[in-house]
């Protein structure tokens, strides 16, 4: 079996039926890929959902339940029972073209040939909303989530399918790899219900011990179905924050290839609290205007200028968010939980 595609998956059964009924529609052979959804947690209602959406399908799908506690635990609970030769991970969002696991099957049978064992980072744009607004055109046009405006724009690097984007540039919503590989490094790093970093973490791992390149191939599309509000992405870099603070405890050397420095260290944890109580005032006149670009038609900023308009709107948030990261970080540091959010306030 060429593919084992893994999706963990909690109380989202209309978002999972949608993505399984895609990939029981394929145009791969279904002898070559099976699907494992590891639910975390009881739900019936998923469960129901997934068997129903799958129907005459004769690839094999497994659906079981995991005791609660984060995605990454049920990644690893499915990935024990993996038989393919290929890992495609999935976000239970997400709806795959006809062609999705035909590309990540045969992109990574060609990097084997040619470059050795490899992680195919595909292609997962976001929903086309009826109606759009300002914030969903910075979510989909610049790097607020990931780096696919990076990665989709016409330079050099774009051009060369053989370009190795690096570790960052591994989503778990949409990647494959050796599976065996995945295994031997120690599958993905599970701390209880945390959120964030565990597909560059892996990604980092697989590198360093297997030199896998990060190879994108953007024809492997499957489309993301997340609408973000802006106070949700708050809330997701102080949990990126949070979870910061853990995966540098558990190992040093991916963190400081990440961000440069050891986040845990005295002095910058004495920044990070400097910088929290020094700027929470500018950063809350950030998220003052920020939280009103949910409000905002899409076409608000509707000119030849538009592109440039969403761009200096993206960088006008940086502030806001590097001020949301370091509060998750404190937080950790200081024991506090992950979802004990902590917001900045504006001047009276």
């Amino acid at each position: 079996m060429d593919l084992s595609v893994l999706i963990p998956t909690y109380q989202r059964p209309q978002k999972l039926a949608a993505c399984l009924r895609a990939l029981a529609n394929q145009t791969i052979d279904p002898s070559r890929f099976e699907v494992l959804v590891g639910i975390d947690g009881p739900d019936a209602a998923t469960e129901s959902a997934a068997r129903e959406a799958w129907g005459a399908c004769r690839a094999r799908l497994v659906v079981e339940t995991c005791p609660r506690a984060g995605y990454n635990a049920v990644r690893n609970a499915m990935l024990a029972k993996g038989s393919g030769r290929f890992l495609v991970s999935l976000n239970d969002d997400v709806v795959p073209c006809p062609t999705f696991l035909h590309t990540h099957a045969s992109e990574q049978f060609a990097a084997a040939a040619r470059v050795g064992p490899a992680i195919i980072s595909g292609y997962s744009p976001w929903r086309r909303w009826e109606t759009p607004t300002l914030f969903d055109r910075l979510v989909a046009e610049t790097s607020m989530i990931f780096f696919y405006d990076q990665m989709t724009e016409g330079n050099a690097a774009r051009r060369d399918p053989w370009h190795d984007w690096g570790f960052r540039h591994c989503y778990g919503l949409n990647f494959s790899a050796p599976l065996d590989l995945v295994r031997q490094v120690g599958g993905f790093v599970a701390f209880p219900l945390a959120y964030g970093y565990d597909d560059i973490e892996i990604s980092h791992r697989l590198r360093q011990h297997h030199n896998a390149p990060v190879l994108f191939r953007p024809e492997a599309i499957a489309e993301h179905d997340h609408r973000y509000a802006a106070p949700e992405v708050l809330s997701r870099e102080f949990k990126l924050g949070h979870s910061a603070w853990h995966f540098a405890g558990r190992d040093p050397v991916f963190c400081e290839a990440v961000f440069r420095r050891d986040i845990r260290s005295e002095k910058e944890l004495r920044y990070s609290r400097e910088y929290l109580q020094r700027e929470r005032f500018a950063a809350g006149m950030v998220r003052e205007m920020y939280l009103k670009l949910d409000a905002m038609p899409a076409g608000a900023v509707g000119s030849s200028h538009s592109a440039d308009i969403v761009r200096m709107l993206y960088l006008h948030h940086l502030p806001l968010k590097r001020w949301m990261w370091r509060a998750g970080l404190i937080a950790a540091a200081e024991g506090r939980a992950q979802d004990a959010i902590d917001l900045p306030v504006t001047a009276v």
